[in-house]
C-alpha cells in the first residue's frame, strides 16, 4: 500500500482513497474517464493502492502531466509534483485500526468544533433578538417618537412713498408690524414645532413663536401659537378629534402655513375672522384615506397645500382670539368643507392639474375689546370711547378655489358676513359699537418654474389682489376698515433649507392703532424682501 509522506501531506483515512483525493484535486471522475489515458504505471499504481499494503514502506514521488493528466513516478516536462507516497508493510488489519482511531478522533474534534460554532451562533442570534427588543420598547416611547422643525423669516420693507409725508396718516399693517415709518429689519416669525405619535391613535402637535413683539421697545417675545392633541378613531386617521389651541378652519389661506404661503401675508377679508388664525376648542375632521394620499402627493411635488383639515369638519371654539380667556357665555361654531379635484377627465390641458374647492362658515357672540383714541382728521378733539354693550353677533360664510401652479395656479376666497363694528361718529363723536355688514376677498396668480440652478431649484413668481370692508375685531373697538392693495413679487426657492421673496406692494389702508393716526387712511408703495429659512 502507498501512503502519503507525513511532511508532504495528510490524508483523512486510509491510503485506499488517497487515489480518489488526487482525481478530484486535478479534475472530476467523469472527466478524468474520458480524458485520462492510463498509463501502465498509472494503472499499477492503482492496483497497489487498492490491493493492501507491504511489511517495508519506501517513499515515491509521483507527477501529473497538466495536459494528459497521466501520473508519471519521474519528472518531465509539463509534469507537476503530486507530492511524496510511502510503501508500508502487509498489517492491514492494524493499519485499519489505526486509520480508524484516527479518524474517529478527527470526528469526534470536528464535531466538537462545531458544536461550540453552533453554540456561538445560538448566542449571537440571542444577542441580537435582545437588541431588537430593546430597541422596540424604547420606540413605543412617545419622547422617541417627537420631532422637531421649524423655520424663521427675517423681513426688510422700505417705503418707497405715503412714509415720513407731514399731514398724512401713518402708513400700517395689520399684517406685519414692520411696516411703519423708520422701518427697517425685523423678525416675522421665529417658529418651533414639536410634533409627534404618541401611539397610533393620539398625536401631538406644539408650536411656539419668539418674534411676538408687547411694543417697539418690547420685542421677541415667546408666545404659544399651538398646542393640540389628534385624537383618531382609526389607524388610517381618517376620523379624528382635535383638542387645543389650534387653526380654526375658516379660510383656506388662514389654514395655510406661513412658511409655505407664497404672499408675504394673508389677505385681511377672511383674516379679519380669526386674527392670529388661531383659539381653543375641539374640532371634529373627516379625511378619506385617497384625499389624504392626494394632498401627500401635492405636498411632494412641492405645491403649497394648506394642510390636512378634512374634506369636512366642524368645530366649537371660545371665539375671543388666540391667547385670551373667554367673556361670555357662547362658543362659536364652525363648519368646512374642502375638496381636491383631479381634473384628467378634462384631457389636455388639464392633465395632472388639481382644482380644490370648499366653503365655510362661523356664527358666535363676540365682546369687542372698548377704548378711548383721538381720531386722525378730528377738529373737534373729541375722542371716541364707546361704552361696551356686551357681546355682538358675528355670522360669516366664506368660498374658496384653488388651481394648484403646475405651472399656472390661480387661487381665490371671498366672505361675507355681519359682526361688530365701530360707528365713530355715533353718540356726538364717542362711538358706539354696532353690527354691520363685511365684505371682502382676494384672487392670486402664480407660475412654477422647476429646477432653476439646482435640482432642488424653484422659481415661482405671483400677483395677488385684494380688497375688504369691514370691521377689523381684534384691534380696540373694533374699526370698520377698507383695504384694497396689490403685490407682485417672485419667490425663489435656493433649496429646501432657503428661501427668498422680493414683493412691491401698492396698499391703500385705514390705520387701526390707536393714537393720533387711529382711523386715519394712507396709501403708499413698499419694497419688500424677505428671506426664510426652513430647519
Amino acid at each position: 500500500m502507498l501512503r502519503c509522506h507525513k511532511t508532504v501531506t495528510k490524508l483523512s483515512l486510509s491510503c485506499h482513497f488517497t487515489f480518489i483525493f488526487l482525481l478530484k484535486l486535478f479534475d472530476n471522475t467523469q472527466e478524468l474517464k474520458q480524458n485520462m489515458k492510463i498509463s501502465k504505471l498509472t494503472l499499477a499504481i492503482a492496483t497497489i493502492l487498492g490491493a493492501g499494503a507491504a511489511s517495508s514502506a519506501f517513499a515515491m514521488e509521483l507527477y501529473v502531466d497538466t495536459k494528459t493528466k497521466q501520473i508519471y513516478a519521474e519528472p518531465g516536462p509539463r509534469r507537476q509534483l503530486m507530492g511524496n507516497f510511502e510503501r508500508v508493510g502487509d498489517s492491514p488489519v492494524k493499519t485499519v485500526d489505526n486509520s480508524e482511531k484516527a479518524d474517529k478522533a478527527e470526528i469526534k474534534a470536528i464535531r466538537e468544533d462545531l458544536e461550540l460554532k453552533q453554540n456561538e451562533i445560538k448566542a449571537l442570534e440571542e444577542h441580537v433578538v435582545a437588541t431588537r427588543e430593546e430597541k422596540a420598547k424604547n420606540d413605543e416611547k412617545w419622547f422617541n417618537k417627537i420631532n422637531m422643525r421649524g423655520y424663521t423669516q427675517l423681513r426688510y420693507n422700505q417705503p418707497l412713498s405715503g412714509d415720513r409725508v407731514s399731514g398724512n396718516p401713518e402708513l400700517k399693517s395689520v399684517g406685519d408690524s414692520g411696516i411703519k415709518n423708520n422701518s427697517g429689519f425685523s423678525f416675522r416669525r421665529v417658529r418651533l414645532v414639536f410634533s409627534g405619535d404618541i401611539n397610533e391613535y393620539v398625536s401631538l402637535y406644539l408650536q411656539p413663536d419668539f418674534a411676538s413683539n408687547v411694543s417697539d421697545s418690547q420685542q421677541h417675545f415667546a408666545q404659544l401659537r399651538d398646542a393640540y392633541a389628534d385624537l383618531a378613531f382609526d389607524k388610517k386617521h381618517e376620523y379624528r378629534i382635535r383638542a387645543g389651541q389650534s387653526k380654526v378652519p375658516f379660510g383656506w389661506e388662514n389654514l395655510q402655513s406661513s412658511q409655505n404661503r407664497l404672499a408675504l401675508d394673508r389677505n385681511d377679508a377672511l383674516n379679519s375672522a380669526v386674527p392670529s388664525e388661531r383659539d381653543l376648542g375641539l374640532f371634529a375632521y373627516w379625511t378619506p384615506d385617497h384625499v389624504q394620499k392626494l394632498w401627500k402627493d401635492l405636498a411632494k411635488k412641492g405645491l403649497k397645500t394648506s394642510g390636512d383639515y378634512g374634506i369636512a369638519g366642524i368645530g366649537v371654539y371660545n371665539g375671543q382670539g388666540v391667547n385670551r380667556a373667554e367673556t361670555n357665555d357662547d362658543l362659536y361654531m364652525v363648519a368646512h368643507t374642502s375638496y381636491p379635484v383631479e381634473l384628467n377627465f378634462l384631457g389636455y390641458p388639464f392633465s395632472g392639474q388639481v382644482l380644490e374647492v370648499g366653503a365655510d362658515a362661523i356664527t358666535g357672540q363676540f365682546d369687542t375689546t372698548v377704548g378711548s383714541s383721538a381720531v386722525f382728521g378730528r377738529t373737534n378733539n373729541v375722542q371716541v370711547n364707546p361704552i361696551s354693550t356686551g357681546s355682538t353677533r358675528e355670522d360669516r360664510v366664506g368660498v374658496h378655489a384653488i388651481l394648484f401652479p403646475q405651472p399656472f395656479g390661480l387661487q381665490g376666497e371671498w366672505n361675507w358676513g355681519k359682526g361688530a363694528t365701530l360707528n365713530a361718529d355715533a353718540n356726538g363723536g364717542k362711538g358706539a359699537i354696532e353690527r354691520q355688514d363685511l365684505r371682502g376677498g382676494y384672487v392670486q396668480a402664480s407660475y412654477k418654474i422647476d429646477k432653476i440652478f439646482r435640482p432642488d431649484g424653484v422659481l415661482i413668481p405671483y400677483a395677488k389682489w385684494q380688497t375688504y370692508r369691514g370691521a377689523w375685531k381684534g384691534a380696540t373697538n373694533a374699526p370698520r376698515v377698507a383695504v384694497d392693495e396689490i403685490e407682485v413679487g417672485l419667490e425663489y426657492q435656493m433649496m429646501k433649507a432657503l428661501e427668498l421673496t422680493l414683493a412691491y406692494s401698492t396698499m391703500d389702508r385705514t390705520n387701526t392703532s390707536t393714537g393720533s393716526n387711529y382711523l386715519g387712511q394712507a396709501s403708499g408703495d413698499l419694497g419688500r424682501v424677505q428671506l426664510q429659512w426652513n430647519y
